[in-house]
């Protein structure tokens, strides 16, 4: 039970260490400088450098400077940087598709509305508000969404990291065979008196078995002779 006991505690501890890999859990973990300043990476010149200078850093600039999008992909598979934030869309497509080792956490913030830009007085204006209206009463956007963001290559790999497998349970069930193991042997042992005299009662059944037989067969000779 003690061995069982602290190796139920081992295995329980390593799959919350699994668990806990994930440094930042949100935006609030960043502001409140979870992981160094210097390790998060901010695209230069965006709207993400804004509102990291003014709600994250109070102006400082003590990020780690990004150019592009694909250099933020990078940096973070190399272990250059931690974390990064920029635009929900374009990093659901990424992590799905693309960058299966990465992966987004915490909900979204800073929400903001995207629009369409087209020439004033265009003619076709009302035709694009009524269809893209039509589009979104019948699920067409949703289902879009839900093609290039929702599933890719990615999606069968989320749920395995922390996953129970048979290879981390494999020490319990050894540990489990071994001591049920001894357990019998020992149960032999201290029974062994009584094992012993079952077995020779067992041996003394048979002779006593075989006896009966030979009389009768003898008893009935005597009568055909006579």
């Amino acid at each position: 039970l003690i061995l069982l006991a602290a190796y139920t505690a081992n295995l329980a501890s390593d799959l919350t260490i699994q668990k806990s890999q994930t440094v930042v859990s949100g935006i609030d973990d960043i502001k409140n400088g979870k992981i160094p300043f210097s390790r998060i990476g901010i695209l230069v010149g965006s709207a993400m450098e804004d509102y990291y200078l003014q709600e994250v850093s109070s102006g400082s600039r003590n990020f780690y400077p990004l150019t592009s999008v694909t250099e933020a992909y990078d940096k973070l598979l190399n272990g250059v940087i931690d974390a990064s934030f920029m635009d929900i869309g374009p990093l659901e497509y990424a992590t799905t598709h693309s960058y299966c080792n990465l992966t987004l956490v915490g909900a979204d913030f800073d929400a903001s509305a995207f629009g369409i830009v087209y020439q004033k007085d265009w003619i076709y204006a009302k035709e694009l508000d009524v269809n893209l209206l039509s589009l979104r009463e019948q699920g067409v956007l949703d289902d879009l969404r839900a093609k290039w963001f929702e599933g890719g290559d990615c999606s069968q790999t989320d749920d395995s990291g922390t996953a129970m497998t048979v290879e981390s349970l494999g020490g319990l069930f050894l540990t489990f065979g071994v001591i049920s193991i001894l357990s019998l042997l020992l149960f032999v042992w201290l029974k062994r008196s009584i094992i012993k005299d079952y077995f020779k009662s067992r041996k003394r059944g048979r002779s006593l078995v075989i006896t009966p037989n030979t009389l009768k067969e003898e008893h009935s000779q005597v009568t055909v002779a006579e």
